[in-house]
């Protein structure tokens, strides 16, 4: 034993260092509010899993204990107290007496952990909360000191007297309670340096590759493992294995998956390839800790068991389980980057398909503004003029945003219509009635989603010939534009050069509104042999 406390010493002293180290990283880059700010969730979760924990360890222990099978009524202490010959009670000198400190541990340990410790750190009432250490350590004395004198109750007929039996009961407690202080403490270290690391993992992993959020969340559970294996009194082979497996396994992750792996998927037979990397290294690794244990421990075969299981254990499971991992991640990044590059494209048509709309509405608005100057000169082909240039100017500046406010849609949707007006007004058999409602300032929409519909009803359903009408409506109820418009349908000339052309128009607004509003807006169009209806509603954004 002494050699296996000289072999842990030099552990034990780098594991105090490196709980410091990290303490005082946590406390110099961030204050301690941010760090308790973010461990509110992790509280949350800690103080269910613990009481879990607790709830399932009592229910077994209560269960165990009132069973009717002679099976629980054989505790550690009985025999000692056979051996004294002293009378035995199950439940008086095992059972209370354990259940107690059960409770006690669980109050205790909520109470510190949730209240005190988080206290201390914010520096609230901070000689207070001192206090209420050293109080619930003294308490803790007491407890675990009253409850002995029934666990072992044995030792009072073959003592000197109670005093030097009690005197070494509470020696005892006092040993127990500043053990369990002692592991609060350092669970607490683990905690918030493991919080604040996690906090900063993205910082840390830009800075050193290695440092990945997985790697530091192995790192805390490793180390509370090994505080939790320490403090329990665990059997020093369960404390050297868990010492030695699980740095070793987490070394040939690191190695395999940054360094050995994305160099062996340049060769034939990768796997192959990597797998013998490995086995040379953990022979080299069989080799040294088998020595290590060897001379520090004392161990002997034992000590070559161990290390001998070590090696392999990390060779047919962590090795290719990285390989897996490695692999997998490689698929998913592939995925994500298909993604991206679909969703650029998606982006590119969708602004082609929005540039589309300008050059065929120009063409429209200059031959109106051309037949206007032919019909008359000076005022109205000014005016024409002027709406154009405020047009323009939308589809230049607006037009480019992902969403206006629907005022400017609907001023945009005025201008056109009166343009419109101006090439119609002079012919009675052309009927043009609009209902736009303006007060729509809070609502914003996408550019250019409405006026396509109207281009396609004065193409379409405008002829000098024969009589011909469109009615618009545009109104807003309950955060729902809602948008229709109902023209006349006649037969295109022969001779129109866009007679067979169905235009890019409708087209296009069908596609930007499956962009756009995917679910969140409704198109019904209707179409006769005279007449052509279109109703839009769409919920504003």
């Amino acid at each position: 034993m002494g050699g296996i406390r000289h072999f842990l010493r030099p552990f034990y002293h780098i594991g105090l260092n490196l709980l410091s180290l990290l303490l005082s990283i946590a406390i110099t880059t961030t204050t301690m509010k941010e760090v308790l700010k973010k461990s509110v969730s992790f509280n949350r979760i800690e103080f269910w899993a613990i009481t879990t924990i607790w709830v399932f360890l009592l229910f077994f222990f209560i269960t165990d204990g009132l069973d009717g099978n002679s099976s629980y009524k054989y505790p550690f202490n009985r025999q000692l107290f056979e051996k004294a010959h002293v009378p035995y009670n199950y439940f008086t000198h095992y059972f209370i007496p354990q259940l107690i400190r059960f409770l006690f541990l669980y109050m205790v340990l909520v109470y510190m952990n949730f209240l005190v410790i988080p206290r201390i750190l914010e520096r609230k009432m901070l000689m207070l909360q001192v206090f209420l250490i050293f109080l619930s350590f003294w308490v803790s004395v007491f407890v675990f000191g009253s409850t002995d004198t029934y666990l072992r109750g044995y030792l009072y007929p073959n003592a000197g007297g109670r005093y030097e039996v009690n005197l070494g009961i509470y020696r005892h407690s006092f040993v127990i309670s500043l053990k369990l202080l002692l592991v609060l403490f350092f669970y607490s270290v683990i905690k918030y340096t493991g919080i604040h690391l996690l906090s900063r993992a993205s910082v840390l992993e830009r800075k050193y590759q290695f440092v990945t959020r997985e790697a530091i969340v192995a790192t805390i559970v490793w180390t509370f493992g090994l505080l939790l294996l320490v403090a329990s009194g665990a059997p020093m082979e369960v404390v050297v294995g868990w010492m030695i497996l699980v740095p070793t396994g987490m070394m040939i992750f690191l190695l395999n998956y940054y360094w050995l792996i994305p160099r062996a998927l340049k060769r034939k037979y990768s796997f192959l390839v990597l797998m013998g990397q490995n086995a040379v290294i953990l022979f080299v690794v069989f080799g040294l800790f088998s020595i290590l244990i060897i001379i520090a421990v004392k161990w002997g075969d034992d000590g070559v068991s161990l290390s001998l299981f070590n090696s392999v254990f990390n060779f047919f499971i962590t090795v290719p389980l990285t390989w897996v991992i490695y692999r997998r991640q490689v698929k998913g990044r592939q995925v994500i980057d298909t993604l991206k590059m679909e969703l650029g494209q998606s982006n590119a048509n969708f602004d082609f398909l929005r540039s589309q709309i300008n050059p065929h509405f120009l063409f429209n608005a200059l031959n109106t503004i051309y037949g206007t100057a032919i019909q008359e000169n000076a005022e109205r082909t000014g005016g024409a003029v002027l709406k154009l240039s405020d047009m323009m100017r939308f589809m230049l500046q607006e037009n480019m945003q992902e969403t206006i406010p629907l005022m400017r849609e609907v001023e945009y949707l005025n201008n056109y219509l009166s343009l419109q007006k101006l090439r119609t007004a002079t012919s009675p058999d052309i009927r043009i009635q609009t209902d736009i409602e303006s007060t729509v300032l809070p609502i914003r929409v996408a550019p250019m989603l409405f006026i396509p519909f109207v281009e396609n009803a004065f193409k379409h359903g405008i002829s000098f010939r024969e009589p011909s009408y469109i009615s618009i409506t545009l109104a807003v109820k309950n955060g729902v534009v809602n948008f229709d418009v109902f023209n006349s349908k006649h037969k295109r000339a022969a001779n129109d050069p866009e007679a067979d052309k169905s235009g890019i128009g409708l087209n296009n607004v069908r596609q930007r509104l499956q962009l756009l509003y995917p679910g969140k807006h409704e198109l019904v169009i209707r179409e006769t042999a005279n007449d052509f209806f279109v109703h839009l509603s769409i919920q504003s954004v």
